[in-house]
């Protein structure tokens, strides 16, 4: 069953969790700072690029933001304010969704991948810091119908 979601109401819960945008001058050491001890990290960044590609037709490359949570995490997603039209065919599912949301399911499957392809608990803690973070998303719905 194909389902397909608009961006939803927020959560009623109170979001505990913020994201902070690195830096323009800080951003070459964000992937080494926050998974540098993880094996074969140099490849995560291609790898979140090349979900996106997957997910969204209207992906062909841009400018990314890096943002580290409050609870240790670190993700990126595309700079920007529009909105993003996703599609994963693994679960037929597809969703409407902000920029940050966008990167937030990009980096969540590639983490999410890395984990299993390493076996890293290190990979593992920032695939779950971000899924923490993702639960109180605006665009939380279409974010976990996407990587289910």
């Amino acid at each position: 069953m194909n389902t397909h979601f608009e961006l939803s109401a927020p959560p009623s819960q109170s979001a505990t969790l913020s994201a902070t945008l690195v830096p323009g001058n800080q951003r070459s050491r964000f992937w080494p700072q926050h998974f540098g001890s993880i094996p074969q990290w140099l490849i995560l960044e291609a790898h979140v690029f090349g979900w996106l590609d997957r997910l969204c037709a209207d992906y062909h490359g841009g400018q990314w933001d890096f943002y580290t949570l409050s609870n240790g995490g670190a993700f990126m997603a595309p700079e920007g304010g529009e909105r993003w039209s996703l599609f994963n065919g693994m679960n037929g599912n597809g969703a409407d969704m902000s920029a940050e949301a966008a990167g937030i399911t990009a980096c969540l499957m590639a983490y999410s991948h890395h984990a299993c392809r390493t076996e890293n608990e290190a990979m593992t803690d920032h695939f779950y810091r971000l899924r923490e973070y993702a639960l109180h998303h605006p665009d939380s719905r279409a974010i976990f119908a996407l990587i289910d």
